[in-house]
């Protein structure tokens, strides 16, 4: 019995964090891969999120599902541990090229 139980924990964390929420239909223009010079985010139809964020010598990632939207803010990560990205300007256009702005 003990065996099993350290097999299936494993493999359960393994399936949790294959899933996300798909992204909703009101929150497609979010689907796409974000970026700057020291920043970039990539969100799939899926609801997956992959941000990397250097500032200075200081390296930020993170690889996880989105649990959900909350006005223009999205929230990302498994269980208790998660992260919310404030979106101060949801996607939209500025002469002809996308645009959102996360995290200032």
């Amino acid at each position: 019995m003990r065996a099993l139980r350290a097999v299936t924990f494993p493999l359960a964390l393994l399936f949790l964090a294959g899933c996300g929420t798909p992204i909703p239909p009101e929150k497609a223009s979010y689907i796409g891969h974000w970026q700057n010079q020291s920043m970039s985010l990539l969100i799939t139809a899926e609801g997956r999120v992959e941000y990397r964020k250097v500032r200075g010598s200081t390296t930020t990632s993170l690889k996880a599902p989105i649990k959900g939207f909350t006005g223009d803010n999205f929230e990302a990560g498994l269980g208790p541990f998660a992260t919310t990205f404030v979106v101060s300007q949801p996607p939209h256009q500025e002469r002809g090229v996308w645009r959102m702005v996360v995290d200032g």
